[in-house]
């Protein structure tokens, strides 16, 4: 009889083997209805599970310190999955799974959601999550966000914050390093977190955090800087930045303190998350568990390359869309996560997108979502089902970036031409389509079609990491102007996206005018390029209070934020003004008679606008801002000259 059982057993897991190796790498292999989990562990039993529909044989390989102790075979189940449950203890234990296919072994992998890895995410590691919760973590909570007015989404990376010897912080380039309270520069003056509480910001959007490929995290205190878009694992934080790489539960426990500590202080994380590829196809786990599935692949069988880094990943096919789901779900539960900035998201298919905002929603449907709306190059697929910006319309509650407002502020990506900021002519309507916050607005003669559904999918900006900072490219564009113009260039800018119905976003020191020494791409290169002097606070704290000035009048006025397209329409007005690089707008109340006029100057000479007669309260004109009211200004019938390069925000009642 055990025979015959054990007989009956061998012949399911063969029908079992059978039915996923039938599929195709099309995507038609049964997917589990359970969570993704690789690893579970208990203090008696852990079990390992591996999705591998192609496979013939797997096998999990415990190691202790790097040394290979036992190599256990896994065994066919449900779902095209491989299972083996190995009693005792195994806490500690490092492991990875092999997998045959064709008849060959392919390389070791800790699979595709490893949670901890050994430096460099060579191994997975079994650990029990729980003890890498900092004290006080089951009572976290994520502040408070009434309406998307209170939004504003401040772009950081860690060395550029903390790396410069005048952050005053114990752990420059650390999780740790972030999560200090009370560091001052050498004039005395709030840096890192401290700062970007007095700044005023809602979400702090952190490159990429998940591990990825390019640093040698075995280095004793390694300073080489990288941006991080060169995902390895992508449900693990990067080691770099912890103050003990070679512990796997310290980059856990390190950057969970980090999000503890924002918390603590008001601020919403955000993760600026790279699904869209891999540091490539030999090192990552996709390849490794079911080759030629999670990529997506040109006619000759090359990798597709839409993300100009070698390949591009396949959100269509269901075990992927599965993955990017349930790490996204894995991101909020485990560290509290409050939004994603998605790299490349037009790689990504809609209706992926759309079942993201579904499955966070149901989580918490304050949780931010925006994203790149473009590709590096054209993907390997049908283009009208992605994510593109010009489709935003059709992913309700996802956000994606702005080239409109950004190229009509400062000039195109190129530095062929300025904006208008700079007076060139050519770039109102795209100011304009910016201010209505990307959605139809019958004043709006845009060359690009409305994309957004509301206004809140709009993300407004000047720049962000990849690219030239503001300062640079002023100075780029701008030779023969002083510093004083300069910076009159910089608040204009500020005050066209933080007036703007879209969701306002700053790229990290451009409120203390920073410089990358006049480099682009610096995405590798050396703090001297990248790290913030905190002295610049002090030598522009002219800037940082008028970008501090700009954050507080859009919380306290709702007009600049008014959440619906449909508001948009019946509350903002533009005026009359033929000069091309001078641009006025009337917002008025949908709750009370308050009305607010925000005129900008980008031509080089002065010029009116027919602002109505009557007394008004300043808020802000060219050298601070005050949400209470600087002054007030009575303006006749004439109307109201402004100064070059100058902004000016009224209100009425």
């Amino acid at each position: 009889m055990n025979k015959l059982f054990k007989t009956a057993a061998l012949a399911l897991l063969a029908l079992s083997v059978a039915a996923c190796s039938s599929g195709s790498t099309d995507g038609d292999w049964p997917v589990p209805e359970t969570p993704i989990s690789e690893m579970d562990y208990t203090p008696e039993m852990t079990r390992f599970a591996l999705w591998a529909p192609t496979a013939e044989e797997v096998e999990v390989r415990l190691y202790t310190a790097g040394e290979l102790e036992e190599v256990l075979p896994m065994q066919p189940a449900e779902a095209c999955l491989w299972m083996l449950c190995k009693e005792g203890d195994l806490r500690g234990k490092e492991y990875t799974f092999r997998v045959k296919v064709g008849g060959e072994w392919l390389g070791e992998t800790p699979g595709i959601f490893a949670r901890a890895v050994t430096p460099n995410g060579e191994r997975g590691v079994v650990l029990d999550l729980k003890r890498t919760d900092p004290e006080g973590w089951s009572e976290d909570q994520r502040p408070a966000l009434h309406s998307a007015a209170e939004i504003a989404v401040y772009e950081m990376h860690y060395r550029d914050m903390t790396a410069h010897a005048s952050a005053g912080v114990s752990h420059p380039g650390k999780y740790l390093g972030m999560a200090e309270h009370g560091t001052k520069s050498p004039d005395g003056l709030a840096t890192a977190l401290d700062h970007l509480v007095e700044l005023g910001v809602s979400h702090v959007h952190l490159l990429p955090t998940a591990d990825f490929g390019s640093i040698d995290e075995t280095v004793e205190n390694n300073t080489q800087y990288n941006w991080g878009y060169e995902p390895q694992h992508f449900n693990t934080p990067e080691g770099t930045y912890s103050t003990n790489p070679a512990d796997p539960a310290a980059r856990i426990r390190e950057l969970k303190t980090l999000v503890q500590a924002m918390h603590k202080a008001g601020l919403r994380v955000v993760l600026d998350v790279v699904y869209n590829h891999t540091t490539s196809v030999e090192r990552c786990g996709f390849e490794l568990t079911v080759p030629g599935y999670y990529y997506r692949f040109n006619p000759d069988g090359s990798f597709a390359n839409g993300s100009g880094c070698g390949n591009e990943t396949a959100s269509e096919k269901a075990m992927m869309r599965k993955f990017l789901v349930e790490s996204l779900e894995y991101w909020v539960k485990e560290y509290h996560v409050d939004g994603f900035r998605f790299d490349l998201m037009a790689i990504h298919d809609i209706e992926t997108m759309n079942l993201i905002r579904e499955r966070l929603s149901a989580i918490d449907p304050t949780i931010l979502l925006y994203g790149e709306g473009w590709a590096a190059m054209i993907p390997a697929y049908d283009n009208e089902q992605l994510a593109f910006k010009r489709y935003t319309h059709r992913m309700p509650g996802v956000a994606a970036f702005s080239d409109d407002i950004r190229n009509a502020l400062r000039g195109t990506l190129d530095c062929s031409q300025g904006g208008f900021i700079h007076g060139v002519a050519g770039n109102k309507e795209g100011l304009k389509f910016g201010i209505a916050g990307g959605v139809e607005h019958s004043a709006v003669a845009h060359s690009e079609a409305a994309w957004c559904a509301e206004p809140t999918q709009h993300m407004s900006y000047v720049t962000c990491h990849d690219d030239h900072n503001l300062r640079d490219r002023l100075e780029l564009l701008s030779p023969e102007a002083n510093e004083e113009e300069l910076l009159k260039m910089a608040k204009l800018a500020h005050v066209g996206v933080f007036t703007s119905q879209g969701l306002p976003f700053i790229f990290c020191g451009e409120e203390m005018y920073r410089s990358k020494l006049g480099e682009k791409n610096t995405y590798n290169m050396p703090d001297k390029y990248n790290a913030i002097d905190w002295g610049l606070k002090k030598q522009y704290g002219n800037l940082v209070e008028y970008v501090k000035g700009l954050i507080t009048l859009r919380k306290a006025y709702p007009q600049f934020c008014l959440g619906k397209a449909e508001l948009v329409r019946e509350h903002l007005t533009f005026l009359e003004n033929e000069e091309p690089s001078a641009l006025g707008f009337r917002l008025t109340s949908p709750a009370n008679s308050e009305v607010i006029y925000v005129l900008m100057n980008g031509e080089r000479e002065a010029t009116t606008f027919a602002v109505p007669a009557g007394d008004y309260t300043v808020l802000a004109n060219g050298h601070e801002v005050s949400a209470e009211g600087l002054s007030m200004l009575k303006i006749g019938g004439e109307g109201i000259s402004l100064q070059p390069i100058e902004a000016l925000i009224l209100r009425s009642k």
